[in-house]
């Protein structure tokens, strides 16, 4: 590769991260104790909902948002995953479980699981 080429090359990646240095991290809201519903909007923009206050930890905001999930896929709904929002962190709930992260599009961990009856429960108390 010539020098010009290498060139190119370097201003084009350095131009594409300063593009991803401009765009606008969604944080979640650290409100103590309120659990939120996470809409996305049009443009990659979010709206948090209010769904509960007074919730004293992630799991019980997880249920919060476990009931709602469950309230839409009664009324017809066909979208069987919710993102919700506590304290700081995203909540992600489908049909394995509820997975937790600090980003809308970065690295999830579980922190509910089905159980074989299909209720949520912590890691360490389902079998493998």
């Amino acid at each position: 590769m010539n020098t010009s080429a290498l060139s190119a090359v370097l201003v084009s990646a350095a131009a594409l991260i300063g593009l991803a240095a401009c765009e606008k991290k969604i944080e979640a809201p650290f409100e103590r104790g309120v659990c939120f519903h996470v809409v996305p909007l049009t443009g990659g923009a979010v709206k948090f909902n209010k769904v509960a206050d007074n919730k004293p930890s992630l799991e019980t905001c997880a249920a919060s948002l476990e009931g709602m999930r469950e309230h839409f896929l009664a009324l017809g709904g066909t979208n069987a995953d919710l993102v919700g929002a506590y304290q700081g962190s995203f909540l992600f709930l489908g049909r394995t479980g509820v997975f937790t992260g600090q980003t809308l599009d970065g690295a999830r961990w579980p922190a509910l699981v089905r159980t074989q009856d299909g209720r949520l429960a912590v890691p360490s108390a389902v079998r493998q």
